[in-house]
């Protein structure tokens, strides 16, 4: 009879990253990923991964440690292909962010009802001919990014334009400055 095999202490967290993004907010993960970090990057770095943490601003996730040409037929983590809205709802969101972090924030967390991230969108987007169609659109937008884990909703509210949602953190390891700055930079070619 064989004896089973013993379970690694971060295999919890390691499934968990796996699947996407770990938050200081989820405490028990949090602290395991914390105390395991090293034991973790050990173990990931022989599949071709690597451990991204950020204690600061509290969020981890695994990324392909190689580049992209490198591991084109390798693939441990879950890839999306982006619209053009998509992609642009994220730097939006990512603006926020910046505001937010520059600002005089007396929280930790940014906070934004669907009202407002709508009202902050329809600033960059092009409303076509039907106005309940854009506003639909940018509906979708919102749900998009919730479902791809940069919008967390923070709790039911009746009224759709009234739910509050948590931009992430982690939004700023997927859209860097440099990637703000040149939205910005095409922006302002578009004005000329």
């Amino acid at each position: 009879m064989t004896t089973p095999a013993r379970l690694l202490p971060f295999t919890a967290v390691l499934i968990k990253l796996l699947k996407g993004p770990v938050e200081y907010l989820e405490k028990s993960s949090w602290e395991k990923l914390l105390k395991h970090k090293n034991e973790l990057q050990t173990f990931l770095l022989p599949l071709g991964l690597t451990l991204v943490l950020d204690e600061e601003d509290g969020y981890a996730f695994v990324k392909h440690a190689l580049p992209e040409e490198e591991d084109a037929g390798i693939s441990w983590i879950q890839r999306r292909t982006l619209t053009y809205e998509e992609s642009i709802m994220l730097v939006l969101l990512r603006e926020m962010m910046a505001e937010f972090e520059t600002g005089e924030a007396t929280t930790r967390e940014l906070i934004r009802k669907r009202r407002e991230i709508k009202e902050y969108a329809s600033l960059f987007f092009k409303e076509n001919a039907s106005r309940v169609k854009f506003l639909k659109e940018i509906d979708r937008l919102i749900d998009k990014a919730e479902e791809f884990g940069f919008l967390y909703r923070e709790e039911a509210h009746e009224i759709p334009d009234e739910q509050r949602f948590r931009i992430c953190k982690i939004i700023k390891a997927r859209i860097s400055t440099e990637v703000l700055d040149d939205f910005y930079r095409q922006l302002k070619s578009l004005e000329v």
